[in-house]
């Protein structure tokens, strides 16, 4: 017990006497610091005195999908930021294949009696998925923020970049360069951002008929997937291709390079996320930009708002995106 006291004590900068004042639900301890030595607690996985259980600490959930794709550290690193300028400390949860499911993580955030919590991805963004985790939060009427589109229904605010607008930039940039045949390689077809991108291309290309006759891979946004899919858009004739994120353009890139082809020579590549690397890539990526900074503070704010006591939006805050041309993308290929 003793040194539980002492490490807690170093994590929340006050001296044992004060930690144990606070376990002991003493005077003479101020809300600002009863609130350091309550998060210092839950951030080193103590349990708390049983008559604080029921108090929500200074902690705040973030659940990640994943932290292969560069854009998910970006955006976490700006919502830690911004949370701990708010006085709130994160607790990342980064979800891998075979590793803990999302369910769970939820169940570990309640029990530590966190704020609320951030979800960037998930469930939520799949239609066919399983959503039914996600009525815990509602019935602790826990504050929530999710970043980018998702199912309706669940009661939630979404602050999102918007689809539509991202891949109509990346298309009419392409139609501008002389591509008629252009192709999407796209999330799964349950994953209701890329329905979002598939919808707004349809429009804009006039494509009619079954989806199966137009040139539209699906993926599970892994770099091979990618490549896999590419190699099939390639083989039916397109001359350039929109990817749901930049893992998935690289790996379009791999497939046009594995065909004895040259990017953008022979095939236009346009990503979405503009992440970390990409003015390094060979060749460097055209790729649609995410405001990931704007985004995070707003998803923050949206936080905090809820938790000192704001009425739930379910509103969607849409951002706009930036197409940024770099060397992926060039003319269309003579047909000589």
């Amino acid at each position: 017990m003793t040194k539980r006291l002492a490490e807690v004590a170093k994590k929340a900068g006050v001296s044992e006497a004060t930690v144990s004042r606070v376990l002991n639900g003493r005077s003479g301890v101020s809300e600002a610091t009863r609130a350091s030595v309550l998060t210092a607690l839950d951030v080193m996985g103590y349990e708390r005195p049983t008559k604080l259980r029921g108090e929500r600490g200074r902690l705040v959930g973030l659940v990640l999908p994943e932290l292969q794709n560069p854009i998910f550290p970006a955006l976490a690193e700006v919502v830690t930021a911004s949370l701990a300028q708010r006085g709130f400390t994160p607790a990342l949860c980064a979800r891998t294949i075979g590793g803990v499911p999302e369910r769970d993580y939820i169940e570990m955030l309640l029990d530590h009696q966190v704020s609320g919590v951030v979800f960037a991805g998930g469930s939520y963004a799949l239609a066919d998925a399983e959503h039914g985790h996600y009525r815990q939060l509602l019935d602790r009427r826990m504050p929530v923020v999710m970043v980018n589109g998702g199912v309706d229904g669940l009661g939630f605010p979404h602050i999102s970049t918007d689809d539509a607008v991202a891949v109509e930039q990346a298309y009419g940039h392409l139609r501008s360069l002389g591509h008629e045949m252009i192709g999407l390689v796209m999330g799964p077809e349950d994953h209701v951002p890329s329905r979002r991108k598939l919808a707004a291309v349809k429009v804009a290309a006039g494509w009619s008929g079954p989806e199966s006759q137009w040139p539209v891979e699906r993926t599970n946004f892994s770099m091979e997937s990618a490549r896999l899919a590419a190699t099939r858009l390639i083989q039916r004739g397109v001359t350039a291709m929109i990817c749901a994120s930049d893992v998935l353009a690289l790996g379009s890139i791999r497939a046009a390079r594995r065909l004895g082809l040259e990017v953008p020579r022979d095939v236009s590549v346009v990503g979405y996320d503009d992440s970390a690397l990409m003015t390094c890539t060979d060749p460097p990526l055209t790729t649609v930009r995410q405001p990931i900074e704007l985004m995070g503070q707003a998803a923050v704010d949206v936080l905090v708002n809820q938790i000192e006591g704001a009425a739930a939006t379910t509103d969607e805050l849409l951002f706009e995106p930036e197409l940024v041309v770099r060397g992926s993308t060039a003319p269309a290929p003579s047909r000589d």
